[in-house]
Order: C-alpha cells, then sequence, then structure tokens
C-alpha cells in the first residue's frame, strides 16, 4: 500500500463534549422518571403503565451513564480515534473499540444504520476474536453487535474529527488499496 500514507484521525473534543452534555440530560430525565409517583403515572393519557416509566428510566440512566462515562474517558484520551495504514486500522474511536484490525483479516466494509445513527461495519474473518475482547461488558456489547449487524466491529463518526461519509471514503480507499496489493 505504497501509494497511501499513514491516515491519523483524531478524537474531536466538541463532538465528545456534545455526547457528554446529552448524556447527561438522558441521565437526569431517567432520574424524573423513576421519582414520579406510580398514581401520577397511572393518570396519565399516555405512558400510563408505572413499569414501563421506571424501566425507561433506568435503562436511560444506564446506558447514558455509561456513555457518559466513555465520553468522559475519551475527552482526557491524547491517543489518535483512528490510524489507517498500510497494516490495517488502528481503533480507538469508541468504548467498543477494536483496537488493531490488520487488513488481512478485513472480508468487507458495509454500512449499518440504528435510527439516524450510521455505523461503518468491519467484518472480519473471525468475529469471535474480537468479540472476546475487554471486560464481560464490552463482550456482552460486542455480542449484541454480531447479532444485529453480523460484526462486532463498528465504526462510527461521532466522536472523530471528520464525517461520517469522508470517514467512509477513507476506510474504503485503503480497503480497496490493500487489496489491490495482495
Amino acid at each position: 500500500m505504497s501509494s497511501l500514507e499513514e491516515k491519523i484521525i483524531y478524537l474531536s473534543k466538541v463532538k465528545i463534549i456534545a455526547l457528554i452534555l446529552g448524556s447527561i440530560i438522558v441521565v437526569v430525565l431517567g432520574a424524573w422518571f423513576l421519582s414520579l409517583d406510580a398514581q401520577s403515572i397511572e393518570s396519565s393519557r399516555r405512558f400510563n403503565s408505572p413499569t414501563l416509566v421506571y424501566g425507561i428510566g433506568i435503562v436511560s440512566i444506564v446506558l447514558f451513564g455509561l456513555s457518559g462515562l466513555f465520553g468522559i474517558k475519551k475527552l482526557f484520551d491524547k491517543s489518535p480515534g483512528l490510524i489507517l495504514n498500510s497494516e490495517g486500522i488502528l481503533d480507538n474511536s469508541s468504548g467498543l473499540s477494536a483496537g488493531l484490525i490488520p487488513w488481512s483479516e478485513v472480508m468487507d466494509i458495509g454500512e449499518y444504520q440504528v435510527q439516524k445513527q450510521k455505523f461503518i461495519s468491519i467484518h472480519v474473518q473471525d468475529p469471535e476474536k474480537y468479540a472476546n475482547n475487554g471486560n464481560a461488558l464490552k463482550r456482552m456489547a460486542n455480542r449484541a453487535n454480531i447479532k444485529m449487524c453480523g460484526t462486532p466491529i463498528n465504526i462510527s463518526a461521532n466522536s472523530l474529527k471528520i464525517g461520517y461519509k469522508e470517514l467512509l471514503d477513507v476506510i474504503q480507499e485503503y480497503y480497496r488499496s490493500s487489496r489491490s496489493n495482495t
């Protein structure tokens, strides 16, 4: 891959701060849901199930609390979010970062979308190798990613100093270049 120089994509502190602020707002809303008394919930025209409202509150606090903690950790992370070179992709862009993904293990580059959130899916020869990395929570999330989109490696531009389309184009360019040199 001599024609392409190493590409370093840094974490965006602005995007990470926005992620943290959004997480705080959702955690506060979740706490407010938990503070509602059952009678006021039941008398509501909409969402009149206390179990549903409390469940949403708990899920909001847990998921967005973890997201906020990830954001705080990444805010102080000085290492790049992604490095692309002739060896592969070094992913440090999220709480589910895969680390080094050699081009020789990459089978395909795809796209996956949840609501309006787009991800670049890196399909590898041995998904289990990447799914088994990290602590129990990360392994559980990796397994959920495999069930949803067929791979544990999904990269978002949300925390990076690059837009989604440009990121997709760069990753595809490096992938194509790695294939032409094999």
